[in-house]
C-alpha cells in the first residue's frame, strides 16, 4: 500500500537509513534536511508499494556518487540530482513515471526523496542493495539481469555526461567513478532504468518502510528506557532481515582513515572492559569485523556501529576516538546471500580472504528476533 511522507517522518527515517547504511552511503543529515526544505516548498512525497507499480511503468533511480569524507564539504544545494534525472530522460526520450533509490542507507536514502519533492515524482519503496555498497555494479539490479547504462551524471554547475557501457556495469562504475573524481569527488547520477515488472523482480523490497520502522524503533527505545539492541531485533524480525547479533561493545582506540580512488578506506579497532578488540575494515562502509582476529560479521551481511549511550549510528566519516560504542550484525536477505549475488558483492569482490559466513553462524551471543507486526509508516 502506498503511503504519504512528510517532514515529522524524516528524522526517524534518516536514523534508519544511518543504520542500513552499515557506516556508509553519506550523511543521511544533510540529505534529511534538503528533503525537509523540498517537502516544505513542494509538498509531501508519495511512497509507492513495489506491488503498486505499473509493469510497464519507467522507473529511473537517482543517488549521489562519491566519498563521504568529500560529501561532507561539498553539501548539495538541492537540484543536482533531479537534474541528473532529467539529462536520462531526454537521452532515452521518454518521462519517468518514479525514482527509486538504488541503496536505503545513508543520503542515499534521501535523494530520491529529494527528486521526488522537487519533480513532483513518485518514489518506489525498494532498492537495489538492502543497504550501502561502495560500486554500482554491487546492486540486485545488476544481478539478476539489469543494466545500469545509460547512466547520466551531473554536478552543481549543470556539467554532465551520459555513459553508455552497455551491459557491462563494472565497467560503467569505473567510467562513472572517474568522472566523479574529476567534478571533485563527488556527483549525482540517475542509471538503472527499469520497468515496474523489473523492480518487483530484482529490487530488494520495502527497505524505506524498513528505514522509517528502525528509526523509530531506536527512538522509542530511548523515549521508554528500554534497550535500543533489544527493540532493534523486534523491529527486524518482522522483515527479511530475520537475525541480529550483538559482536560487541567498548571504546574506540583507532581510526586510519582515507580518501583513495573516490572513496573512504580504512579501519577501527573497538577496545572492551576486558581488554578484547574488535578490528573493522571499511571501504565507505563496513566489510568485515574480526574480534581478537576471529571473524565476526563479513559483508553483505550488515555491520553497523552505534553510540553506546544514544544507539544513534554512526558513520566510518564521523568515527572518533573514544566514542563508546556498540557493534552488531545483522543478516541480508535471501536474495543478497545468493551464491550470483556474493559474486558481485561478496567478500572476494572487496579483496578479503574470508568466505561469506552468515552472521547467525558467526557469533555466539544471540538477540532474539521477536516477530512483531512492524509499525505501519
Amino acid at each position: 500500500m502506498s503511503w504519504i511522507l512528510d517532514v515529522d517522518d524524516l528524522p526517524d527515517l534518516a536514523r534508519g537509513a544511518a543504520l542500513l547504511g552499515t557506516g556508509g552511503g553519506g550523511d543521511p543529515t544533510i540529505g534529511m534536511l534538503l528533503v525537509r526544505a523540498a517537502i516544505q516548498q513542494h509538498g509531501p512525497v508519495t511512497i509507492l508499494d513495489p506491488s503498486e507499480v505499473d509493469d510497464d511503468a519507467l522507473v529511473i533511480p537517482t543517488a549521489q556518487m562519491g566519498a563521504p569524507t568529500v560529501v561532507l564539504e561539498r553539501i548539495p544545494a538541492g537540484p543536482e540530482p533531479l537534474g541528473a534525472l532529467r539529462r536520462l530522460e531526454a537521452h532515452l526520450g521518454r518521462t519517468a513515471s518514479a525514482t527509486m533509490p538504488i541503496e536505503c542507507g545513508g543520503i542515499n536514502s534521501m535523494i530520491p526523496l529529494l527528486v521526488g519533492a522537487t519533480g513532483g515524482l513518485p518514489v518506489v519503496d525498494a532498492d537495489g542493495m538492502g543497504r550501502a555498497f561502495p560500486e554500482l555494479q554491487m546492486e540486485t539490479f545488476s544481478v539478476y539481469g539489469v543494466p545500469g547504462s545509460p547512466l547520466a551524471i551531473s554536478d552543481e554547475n549543470g556539467h554532465g555526461v551520459i555513459i553508455e557501457t552497455g551491459t557491462d556495469n563494472k565497467q560503467m562504475e569505473w567510467l562513472a567513478r572517474g568522472v566523479t573524481i574529476r567534478l571533485g569527488g563527488v556527483a549525482y547520477i540517475a542509471e538503472y532504468a527499469m520497468s515496474g515488472r523489473q523492480v518487483r523482480e530484482t529490487a530488494v523490497p520495502r527497505t524505506l518502510s524498513l528505514a522509517l520502522a528502525v528509526g523509530r524503533a531506536i527512538r522509542l527505545a530511548r523515549e521508554t528506557h528500554r534497550d535500543p539492541i533489544d527493540a532493534l531485533a523486534e523491529a527486524f524480525g518482522a522483515t527479511i532481515y530475520t537475525h541480529l547479533r550483538e559482536l560487541f561493545d567498548g571504546k574506540v582506540v583507532d581510526v586510519e582513515r582515507r580518501t583513495v580512488d573516490g572513496f573512504a578506506r580504512g579501519r577501527a579497532t573497538v577496545q572492551g572492559a576486558d581488554g578484547s578488540e574488535l578490528e573493522l575494515r571499511f571501504q565507505n562502509e563496513n566489510l568485515v569485523a574480526r574480534r581478537d582476529g576471529r571473524l565476526v560479521a563479513v559483508v553483505p551481511d550488515l555491520i553497523c556501529v552505534l553510540d553506546a549511550e544514544t544507539a544513534e549510528p554512526i558513520t566510518t566519516e564521523r568515527l572518533r576516538f573514544g566514542q563508546r560504542v556498540r557493534v552488531i550484525g545483522i543478516s541480508t536477505p535471501d536474495l543478497m546471500r545468493t551464491p550470483e549475488a556474493l559474486a558481485v558483492f561478496g567478500p572476494s569482490c572487496f579483496g578479503l580472504d574470508e568466505p561469506f559466513v552468515p552472521v547467525e553462524d558467526l557469533h555466539e551471543h544471540v538477540r532474539p528476533a521477536v516477530a512483531v507486526a512492524a509499525a505501519a509508516p
